[in-house]
């Protein structure tokens, strides 16, 4: 089992999160720690790339939860890429879509950037 991992990188003008691993509550400091990186340089857009994530349990959902909660305070903006299928529909179902866009990749949330 690998530890979690969470990796900011800034591409034009969005902080990017790239998730790797299981998020679950082992990925709750990792997790913290880069919205906290991605904050710092104040970003409109904090994308949260899931393309390296195979399971997200409940209290992976609550730690996404916790990271729209704080942006919203922020006035800043939360958008999903690279979810799978299944959960797309979990987003979907536990009402997460409602409050960050979804993208398939990261290419298409960049491009769509200003309304991200």
């Amino acid at each position: 089992m690998h530890q979690f991992q969470a990796e900011v990188r800034h591409r034009d003008g969005v902080a990017v999160i790239d998730l790797l691993g299981d998020v679950n509550a082992e990925a709750e400091q990792a997790l913290d720690a880069a919205t906290r990186e991605a904050e710092a340089y104040n970003p409109n857009t904090i994308l949260l790339n899931f393309t390296n994530v195979g399971y997200i349990n409940s209290t992976g959902i609550a730690l996404i939860v916790g990271i729209l909660a704080r942006a919203r305070r922020e006035r800043r903006s939360v958008a999903a890429c690279g979810l799978s299928e299944h959960y797309q529909e979990i987003f979907t179902i536990t009402r997460l879509s409602d409050f960050m866009r979804m993208f398939p990749d990261e290419e298409s949330a960049l491009a769509e950037q200003p309304a991200v």
